[in-house]
Parts: C-alpha cells; structure tokens; sequence
C-alpha cells in the first residue's frame, strides 16, 4: 500500500440519488448484486480481449482471463475479482463517482458500432455496480489498468455519500471489488449461497467462474454455436442443466435469426408431459438472456401459455433493459420475440410431423393437449395449430390417427363438411347410433376424446373451406340411401311420430323419421345450436349458470326397427303401455347423448314394463 494521503471525494448529485433508489427500490432481490458484479467483470475481460488485438503492451500480460470469486464468513466478505482491462485513477473517478459515464459505453463508442454488436459486452459498468451497496457495509475497489505505465488505485466507500481513493502497490491487472457486508445480509459471504446465484444468473458467461478456487460455470451457451459442432450428448448435458431434468428431451429446436429481432435459442420439449400424469400445471421454463446473462428465468409473455411445455433458452442482443436489467422497457419488442419463436416452433413441428411421422406421433400423444389448447385459444397462430392436430377416425385402424388434411383428401367431390363426434373413446362412439348413418354412406367421421375438442372445433370452424359439423347434431343433412324392405309407410310413420310428440310433450322439440339411422331404434339429437352435450356437462360440473335448463333434443326414430313397427302396432291397441314404452325409448336415447340427469323415473318405468311383459 502506498504511504500516499487518500484523496477525499464527494459523490456527483445524481450519484446520491441513484444509491438511494439502488438500495431501496430498483432490485426486488439483493442478491442481484452478484449478477451485476459478474456481468461487469466478465465486461471488464471482454474488453481486454479485444484491447489485446489492437496493443502489443498489456501489463501482467500473462494472467488468464478469469473471475474469481471469493467468501469469507467469518470476516462476513465477498471479493469479486478480474484480470480485465482495469482502470486508472481517472476512470475510477469517472465510472464510480459519475453517472452520466461508463467504461463500457465509452468503450463501446471507440469501438464502433460494427465492433459493439459482436463484443458480448453487457450492460454499464457504473450502474450495475451499485447494487452492491444493497448489501454493503463498505466497498472497496481495487484495481490497475491494462497500461503497465499506472498506477494502482483502491477506491473505497461506505455509501453515505463520498468515497476516497489512494494509491496501492502491488495491484494485479484487473479490478478486485472487496465487499463488507452488513450484518442482515452475512450470508452472502456463504459458499454455498453465491454458488447458486452465480449458477442461476452467470452460469454461461463466456470466462471462467471460480469460487473459492473451484470452477462453476462449466456448462457452455450451446445456443451461441453452430449445430454442425454440438453432439447429442452435449445438447442433452445442456438440457439436464438448464430444466433441472432427470430425463433425455423428446425434441429439440436450436435456430438463429437476425431479422426483425437478433434471436438465438435452444428449446426443448421433455421426453414427458407431467399435466398429463396429474402433477400440477406447468409453468413456462423457457428462460431469457441477453448477451449471456440471465435476465429472467419464468419471462411472461416470452410465450404463448399453450407452450408452457418447453423448456430451453432464448438469448437476444436487441433487449432494451431498464437500469437494474429485471425487467424490458418495450413490450412491442418482446410481443415480436414471442412472434418470432413461435413461428419457428410451429414451423419445425411440421416438418417434423412430415419428415418424422413416428417421432412427430408419439410426440403428440403427450403433447397434443397443448397444441389442442392453441387452437381453440390463440387466434393468431390457429390456423397453423389446426394443421398439426391429429384424430383417429372412423376409417383409421385403432391407435392410429390422421390430420384434417388427410381427411379432405380422402372426401368426395360431393362432400361439403368435415364430421366429428366427441365421446369418451372409440368404443362408446362406435357402439353408439350417431355412426349408422354416416357408415351407411361411406362418410368419414373424426372422433374426439378430450374435453377440449368440443372447444377446439367450435373455434376452428371450418379447415380448408370445409365447415366442421358435429355429427350428433339435428343440422346435419344427409344424402338420401336406398330404403330397405319392411319400413313403416310415410303415413304410418307420420302418426308414430305424432303419437310420440304427444305423449313425449316439453321433453322433446321435435320428433320425426331419421334419416341416418340403420339399425338403432332412436336417437337423441342436440337441438341447441349454443351448447353441445359435452359441454352442458361441463358447464354443470363448474355450476355454471343455465347448465341446469332442461335440454334441448330432438328425436329421430328409425321406420326400419322392429321395436318401431311394435310401438306403431300397440299404440292404438295399448295406449298406456305404449306412452311408456316412448318414454323408455327417448331415455335410452339421452344415455346415449349423454344427456340424462336423472336416471331414477327411468328406473321405476321398467319395473312397470316388466310387469306388462
């Protein structure tokens, strides 16, 4: 140390304001202080590398370029420590004492703007570092520049509102930030505490990290290298790393882009999908740096919520953050990010669900879910969304599934709709009358199994000029068949319905002969244009309001069925057996929809047939 007297300076107004709004306000957690100070040291060793190309003379010229961190819970002191560019008594003054200048702004303008854009060099060196005050009793830097003609300098403060600098002999290049931390805040000199920040927020900065003699950063920014160049088995380390993951990525996506934004990333879909298994919702672990520096681990709205599967990183160059780096100042700029992405993953999905049918398959099986959600949710991308939904149908074997434009493909000119139906699963829907009709005339029908579907469908509408109609519906028109032998007249079947309006009453809006009925006696069909069966239940188990309205049905009955013909015959001769009897047939058409409440006046009714039999 030099016998030299301290120098005794008092902060820049400005410079009293921002301590004040440092440790008050700005961070909303302290330990951001060790981000700062790693960002600054890593800015510090950014510029010596570039320094290096320009200038043969660099004093200690043979230090590596590193950052070591140091903890000492006994003295309650962190260090932080480079072997940078350093800073001369005049730059100490400058870059600590006043506001309006930063090492690296007035570096980055020498450099040009050519240069700056491929520097890595994060943020302002004078802001960042106040932070530490947050936690600080005193700061003392020490620090000796690259010019091996200085001095080194120790520049030191509580705070308060001035600082001092003096000479100090002995200086390595570089600077040394020896922070005594206040007793509130003790455990920032653990080894173990600084361990996981520096992992959390620096963990890819481009120099290493050393603690306490003890390398933590030793994952490399993949996303920041060319693809040719990664092995699988380091784009797998990378995964586990950054999701905290056990398991191997299903799919991975790693692209860059220079326009409109500067965009580097590396995503993930995870090999399961824990909704799926009943574990509580996801949240997106899709994490944004700038530069290399974590800015936020859950950013919202980097995404839309129906990606909250994916996982990875997403580093951009053009982020304008505010003064602490929490937070963005434009939220245009992260709405185009997340334009940005999303394109992108929604256009490797479909070359995978083109050039790797199997993968693309089994991915969908856990994720379809998601992708279903998009559809019905997000307007923007829905028509892409819509394309990547996969459906068995009636003319796939079970297990396998087909797209909407497969199905098209395989429509007749005559066709005008695409069909579906919702069910719990293949068997019901199959079981079930509402196919007979479409079977009978070779038509396809799309089946649903999730409760999304029904939302899914609402919202699409219509694919390639083809509306989407369920196939339940009373809408649906079909094309007439041949009618086979047996069948009750048109007159007969005209008083059969008549009979069963009249004995049916409210429960029914209409009853009338089906044309899409083969061999079930009846059906039930929705006459709500507004709400689906499916989503009547829906609404009654949430307690929606109107989930409770009697529902809206018509009946078609089939002129064909044995059980018709019979009803036709003791309508007249037994009246009161057969008004039961029609009761009993509109019941079993509500299990079939899905659509009765209450099965217990059904129950008493067939006791009362039994007796008849």
């Amino acid at each position: 140390m030099s016998t030299a007297t301290p120098q005794k300076f008092e902060f820049q107004a400005e410079i009293k304001q921002l301590l004040d709004i440092v440790i008050h306000s700005l961070y909303t957690e302290k330990e951001i202080f060790v981000r700062e100070l790693v960002s600054n040291a890593s800015d510090a060793l950014e510029k010596l590398r570039h320094t290096q190309i320009t200038e043969k003379e660099i004093f200690d010229d043979k230090l590596e370029l590193e950052i070591n961190v140091t903890t000492d819970d006994k003295a309650k002191t962190i260090t932080i420590q480079d072997f940078g560019i350093g800073m001369t008594r005049a730059e100490l003054v400058e870059n600590l004492g006043t506001i309006a200048h930063s090492g690296s702004k007035q570096f980055l303008k020498a450099m040009g703007e050519g240069a700056a854009k491929n520097s890595n060099l994060i943020g302002q060196f004078g802001v960042g570092f106040y932070s530490a005050f947050m936690v600080a009793k005193s700061v003392k830097v020490y620090s000796h520049s690259w010019r091996g003609a200085e001095q080194g300098h120790v520049w030191s403060s509580d705070g308060s509102g001035s600082y001092e600098i003096e000479e100090s002999d002995g200086q390595r290049r570089g600077s040394k930030i020896v922070i005594e931390l206040k007793d509130d805040c003790a455990d920032y000199a653990s080894d173990w505490k600084i361990k996981e920040i520096v992992e959390r927020y620096s963990a890819f900065v481009s120099f290493p990290i050393n603690l306490n003699g003890k390398r933590v950063n030793t994952v490399q920014a993949l996303w920041l290298r060319s693809k040719n160049e990664i092995k699988d088995e380091e784009y797998t380390e990378f995964y586990k790393f950054q999701s905290h993951a056990h398991d191997d990525p299903r799919l991975r996506l790693h692209f860059s882009a220079d326009a409109p934004l500067s965009i580097n990333a590396l995503l993930f879909v995870p090999k399961d999908n824990t909704e799926k298994l009943g574990f509580s919702r996801l949240e997106a672990s899709v994490s944004l740096y700038c530069r290399k520096v974590l800015i936020d681990s859950k950013p919202k709205d980097l995404l839309p919520e129906w990606l909250r599967f994916l996982k990875g990183v997403v580093d951009s160059e053009d982020l304008p953050l505010n003064i602490s780096r929490e937070t963005m100042q434009d939220k245009a700029l992260i709405a185009k990010l997340n334009t940005v992405i999303t394109k992108r993953l929604l256009k490797f999905l479909e070359e995978e669900a083109k050039n790797r049918v199997d993968a693309y398959n089994e991915f969908y099986a856990e994720f379809g879910i998601f992708l279903k959600e998009g559809a019905a949710m997000d307007y923007t991308h829905k028509d892409s969304l819509v394309k990547l939904l996969r459906f068995e149908s009636s003319l796939t074997e079970k297990g396998k599934t087909t797209s909407l434009a497969d199905y098209v493909s395989r429509m007749g000119s005559e066709q005008k709709e695409i069909y579906y139906l919702v069910g719990p699963n293949r068997a019901a829907l199959e079981s079930g009358p509402y196919l007979e009709g479409f079977k009978a005339r070779n038509l396809e029908v799309v089946f649903c199994y999730e409760p999304v579907d029904e939302y899914v469908m609402g919202n699409v509408r219509e694919f390639d000029s083809k509306k989407l109609t369920a196939a339940d519906h009373a809408d649906v028109k079909l094309s007439d068949i041949p009618k086979p032998e047996g069948a009750l007249s048109e007159d007969d079947t005209k008083k059969l319905t008549s009979f069963l309006k009249e004995s049916l009453g409210a429960r029914v809006e209409e009853v009338k002969a089906s044309d899409r009925l083969v061999d079930s006696p009846a059906l039930a069909v929705n006459a709500d244009k507004f709400m689906s069966p499916q989503m009547r239940r829906m609404m009654k188990a949430m307690k929606k309001d109107g989930a409770d309205e009697p529902v809206k049905v018509n009946l078609e009955i089939n002129p064909r069925s044995a059980v018709m013909k019979r009803l036709f015959e003791t309508h007249t001769t037994a009246p009161d057996r057969a008004k039961l009897v029609a009761e009993q047939i509109l019941d079993n058409a509500l299990i079939s929809a899905g659509l009765l409440d209450d099965a217990n006046p059904m129950v008493a009714r067939l006791y009362k047939l039994l007796e008849t039999a």
